[in-house]
């Protein structure tokens, strides 16, 4: 652990303004490493396992941010998975084990990268690693995983204290809201057998209203014109915007008083709805990730074995995706529209099952590995002398007890429900990056006024 950089805790109060701008910096750092493509790679004719999810891992192909933000979130979810199944043991209590489990998260972080970079070269990616040579594979290597190096601190610089946030929610975002952007009004031509059309949606409207003799055919097409993005996709996502803002204020207010100062007046404790947030829903789609980039790794080397074929099939679509075409992976590919319900229902029911079960279970296993369980915010409470108002001290656990466990698991199954009902209405950007957009700018948003409100 001495030898893995850190960034040093900051020994003053780090004003919001000064906060504000790290946060840009950090930002402009991240969106520059997306646009530096990897030195030494050439074209490949292999499909990409993680098309269908670089918007919500902040990836790009054939730059630095290569990997994007897979191998942090991996690392994160299976040292969750080994403290809640008891394997470790960790007191959240204590400073020491916090700072081992947060550097041995580090250095697993820093392993998967190296070994899923290692994993695309030998997979030919970039192209055939014979014709590449071994001195060019190591560097791409050492790229993706300098690149992945980078990311860790600059999420530790904002969790630190010099910003605000967290990096890798900031990355997150700002990828997703890119994606919609860029598709709402991107101005480049694409020919589908119509003749040329702006890719964007909102600049296509305006296209076919203006060149297109029937003004109804040219509405038609711009609102569910196949391939290319649509208004109808776009108001799908607006939509959903709105209804996961609306339920960010579901909550339960318990009342608390201070034991040491009873004439203070405190605010409610506040349990959410969504209580675990973005969490969920965000190590699901990690979880998705690793399956189909380790399937079609092993479909591409062992195309005819059985335990293989089983895991998943792949068809290539050009050099840009790989789509699932059979096997278990199959039926965990969120569906692109309501038509695809239709034609495949058994893909549906698994997939709804799936995406349902595991949020719920990330959810409520999350709040014992944070810290943020009934237990853990008991101890929060009455370590700084504040009690339920009206009740008994020991009262104040059992109502947590009741709520925070229900509130972790019902959001979990909500913020699944959601990431469904928006890929199912063919949503812009997919139903998880969308909820993962909201709510991450949601805590933004709460963040800053509550930072404000201090500095006043």
């Amino acid at each position: 652990m001495p030898f893995i950089p850190e960034v040093a805790q900051p020994e003053r109060k780090v004003p919001l303004q000064e906060r504000l701008l790290w946060t840009v910096v950090t930002l402009g750092i991240f969106l520059t490493c997306q646009q530096i493509p990897l030195f030494g790679i050439v074209s490949s004719d292999n499909g990409d396992p993680l098309y269908w999810i670089r918007v919500i891992m902040a990836s790009n192909r054939g730059t630095l941010m290569e990997l994007g933000i897979s191998p942090i979130i991996t690392s994160s979810m299976i040292m969750q998975l080994v403290v809640g199944l008891g394997i470790l043991e960790v007191d959240t209590s204590l400073q020491e084990d916090r700072e081992c489990m947060n550097k041995a998260q580090k250095i697993m972080g820093i392993v998967l990268t190296a070994a899923q970079a290692t994993l695309y070269v030998m997979n030919g990616m970039y192209g055939d690693p014979s014709s590449l040579g071994l001195g060019v594979c190591i560097l791409i290597v050492l790229q993706l995983v300098a690149s992945g190096l980078i990311i860790l601190l600059l999420d530790e610089v904002l969790q630190a204290g010099y910003g605000i946030g967290s990096g890798i929610s900031l990355f997150i975002a700002t990828n997703i809201c890119e994606s919609i952007m860029w598709k709402s009004f991107s101005p480049r031509t694409v020919d589908v057998g119509r003749g040329p059309e702006f890719e964007g949606a909102i600049i296509a409207l305006f296209h076919l209203l203006f060149t297109r003799g029937n003004t109804v055919k040219a509405l038609k097409d711009a609102f569910y014109r196949p391939v290319l993005p649509n208004l109808m996709q776009l108001f799908a996502t607006m939509f959903i915007f709105c209804i996961v803002l609306y339920l960010q204020g579901f909550r339960i207010n318990i009342p608390i008083k201070s034991v040491r100062n009873p004439g203070y007046q405190l605010k409610p404790f506040p349990i959410k709805l969504f209580y675990t947030s973005n969490t969920p829903i965000m190590l699901q789609a990690a979880l998705s990730a690793n399956l189909f980039f380790i399937s079609q790794l092993l479909y591409s080397k062992f195309p005819t074995n059985f335990i293989i074929r089983c895991l998943g099939e792949w068809s290539t679509e050009g050099t840009m995706s790989s789509r699932p075409t059979g096997g278990f992976v199959y039926y965990l590919k969120n569906p692109e529209s309501f038509a695809d319900f239709i034609k495949d229902p058994i893909h549906m029911v698994i997939y709804i099952m799936f995406t349902l079960g595991s949020c719920a279970v990330f959810s409520t296993l999350w709040i014992e590995v944070s810290g943020s369980g009934p237990r853990d915010v008991y101890k929060q409470l009455t370590d700084q002398g504040i009690t339920m108002d009206g009740h008994r001290s020991h009262s104040m656990r059992v109502v947590l007890e009741k709520y925070i466990p229900t509130a972790a698991a019902l959001g979990g199954l909500c913020i699944g429900l959601l990431s469904i009902t928006a890929d199912l209405m063919g949503a812009i950007g997919s139903g998880t990056g969308i909820l993962l957009a909201v709510t991450i700018i949601y805590s933004y948003y709460e963040q800053l006024i509550k930072e404000s409100a201090q500095e006043m």
